[in-house]
């Protein structure tokens, strides 16, 4: 499932394009949050500039190999480069802007 968003960006001079994937397993509990928490940061600081690609392994198991996908759920920052990996539900939004290098480790 791939979804675009259009809309104003937080940075206006900035138009690069964010590729996200977020490997889940089904519709668990951990799996429906980190989908929703990553939807929420994407809107708040990527409007506009990002897609996010979910993609189910109980559907697709062959799918974790490509990024070397050891735990569930993992969010893959695909572009811009360099590619980056985040464990876990995203419930810890500084940690998810930490790591996609939207915001600097304080």
């Amino acid at each position: 499932m791939s979804t675009p968003k259009n809309g104003n960006s937080e940075h206006p001079g900035s138009t690069e394009k964010w590729a996200l994937r977020l490997y889940t397993a089904g519709q668990t509990p951990k799996s429906l949050a980190a989908i929703k928490n990553l939807k929420k940061v994407c809107e708040e600081h990527l409007a506009g500039r990002y897609e996010i690609e979910v993609i189910d392994l109980l559907k697709n198991p062959r799918l974790a190999k490509d990024d070397q996908i050891v735990a569930i759920p993992t969010l893959v920052r695909k572009l811009p480069d360099p590619v980056r990996k985040i464990i876990g539900d995203l419930s810890d939004t500084e940690r998810a802007l930490v790591g996609l290098q939207l915001r600097q480790q304080s």
